[in-house]
Parts: structure tokens; C-alpha cells; sequence
């Protein structure tokens, strides 16, 4: 182990017992550059335990310790080739761990700025484009790793994607990307998702319906449209399609609960469920 990764840990242990604040003549730079250093540290007590845990008490909006100067340089160096982008497309490595665990505090300081705008319109503007193309472009959708721990980008992404859709910039034709960027990842024809990334990823729409961030019947109609890989010829493709497909509207289902029962969002979901589960009644 290398004397800076080592330094690393034990300053995050300190900070962390200090409620994450820093001691007289440190400054928060000097640890943000080593935490997008280490950011995808094959160790999940590096990356997840500490790095992860400390973007999110020095982000998140209550008490937050770091400017909007520093929020955007921050955003910056998150989104480029090195982090987000870091090998993007490669499968079954560790730059895996680089690009989920980036995502994470992009997702924290979209938080911020839908609460408290601060990027105008051109940082906007690279922020969404960053966060759909990441999410059309993962390739590496495995959830827990033996060795390593979480990889999740799948979820990851879908947490980022929730703050996206509320941001006051995130205009209808946003939404729309973002459904079909969330169609990409549950068709993706690599991954059947066991993780429990259909919970995280009908958070998207959920909220979506929720805040009425579109029509019903949109949204309505994009249901349907999920549904057409079941009409596909049997192959791994259309199979993983369904699978995840069926899932999500499932999760979408029990999210909302009685609210949407008896409209026409709760008869999408039903109708869409029943095309793509060939284990229904009637069908066997």
C-alpha cells in the first residue's frame, strides 16, 4: 500500500470521528484531490466507506461545507474522461468502481443545485448531457462484486437521474430523455438486474408521475412502448428485455400504492405486466 493511499485512509478515518470537520490550516482542495484520485479504489473501504461517505456530508445541502466555486470545479473533474468517462464501455474490470463512484457525488451536487440553483445554463447543459450519455453508454451493469464490493452502476446512475428530472432546467423534452435513456438500461442485452436496480431506477419515473414533470398519458405511453421486446423472437436480447422490464413496472406498481390505483398510469403498468410476464394466468 502506498504511503499517500495509506495517508489518505487514516486522514478520512480522522475526519470522519471529527464530524467531518477540518482541523485548523487544512483546506477541503487539498483532500478532494486525493478522494477523485482514489475515488475508484478497488477497496471498498477506501472508495464506498470513506471517500463515498465523506462527498456526501460535505455536499449534501445541510451544513454543507464546500462553495459553489468549489461545487463546479468539483463537477467538472467528476465528468471528464478520467472519472465519469473513465474507460467507459469496458466490462468486467475495475474502472468500473472509477465511473459508479462518480456518479454518486454528481448526483449529490445536482441535489444541491435543484434546491439552491448555481450552474447556469451552459454547465446545465454538459451536466445533463454527461449524466444520459453515461447512462446509455455503461456497459459494466454488475451489482456486488466477490472482490471489491459494490460496482451498482445501474443504480448509481438512476439516483443522479431522480435529482435530474427535478431540476428546474428539466423541461419536457428532459424528461423524454430520460425515459428513453432508462428504456436503454432495462434493454441493455447484458444484465438481468439482481441487485435491486429495478427499485432504484422506478424512483426515476415514480417521480416523474409524482411531481407531474409530464402528462400521464406520456408517460402512459412509454409504458406500452417497454412492452415490444415481448413481442421479439426468443433470444437473450428480448429475454432480458422482458425481464427487466417486468420488474421495474412491478416496482413502479407497489411505489405507488394506492395513489394511482384506477387511472390510467395503474392500468399501463397492469396491462404492460401482463404482456411481458409469460407466466401469467392464461398463458401457460
Amino acid at each position: 500500500m502506498n504511503d499517500t493511499r495509506m495517508k489518505l485512509m487514516t486522514d478520512l478515518q480522522r475526519i470522519e470521528k471529527e464530524q467531518y470537520q477540518l482541523r485548523e490550516g487544512e483546506c477541503y482542495q487539498d483532500f478532494l484531490t486525493l478522494m477523485l484520485q482514489y475515488i475508484g479504489d478497488p477497496q471498498p473501504e477506501l472508495r464506498d466507506d470513506l471517500i463515498c461517505t465523506t462527498f456526501y456530508e460535505w455536499i449534501q445541502e445541510d451544513g454543507s461545507r464546500l462553495t459553489e466555486t468549489e461545487l463546479r470545479g468539483l463537477l467538472a473533474v467528476l465528468t471528464d474522461e478520467r472519472h465519469l468517462f473513465y474507460h467507459i464501455g469496458s466490462e468486467g474490470d475495475e474502472s468500473v468502481f472509477t465511473r459508479a463512484f462518480s456518479v454518486l457525488p454528481i448526483g449529490l451536487i445536482v441535489l444541491r443545485h435543484r434546491k439552491k440553483p448555481f450552474l447556469d445554463h451552459a454547465e446545465f447543459q454538459h451536466l445533463k448531457h454527461s449524466l444520459l450519455r453515461y447512462y446509455n453508454e455503461e456497459k459494466d451493469l454488475r451489482g456486488y462484486l466477490p472482490e471489491g464490493g459494490w460496482a451498482h452502476s445501474a443504480a448509481h446512475g438512476a439516483d443522479a437521474l431522480v435529482e435530474l428530472v427535478q431540476c428546474p432546467e428539466s423541461d419536457a423534452a428532459v424528461q423524454l430523455e430520460v425515459l428513453a435513456a432508462v428504456q436503454g438500461m432495462l434493454h441493455n442485452g447484458i444484465q438481468i438486474f439482481s441487485e435491486e436496480e429495478d427499485e432504484r431506477i422506478a424512483r426515476i419515473v415514480d417521480t416523474m408521475i409524482d411531481k407531474s414533470l409530464l402528462p400521464q398519458q406520456e408517460v402512459a405511453d412509454w409504458i406500452s412502448g417497454l412492452t415490444h421486446c415481448a413481442d421479439l423472437p426468443q433470444s437473450r436480447g428480448p429475454r432480458i428485455a422482458r425481464v427487466n422490464s417486468k420488474n421495474f413496472l412491478r416496482s413502479l406498481y407497489f411505489r405507488r400504492g394506492q395513489i394511482s390505483r384506477g387511472n390510467i398510469l395503474d392500468a399501463a403498468i397492469l396491462a404492460g405486466e401482463a404482456k411481458l410476464n409469460r407466466f401469467a394466468i392464461g398463458k401457460d
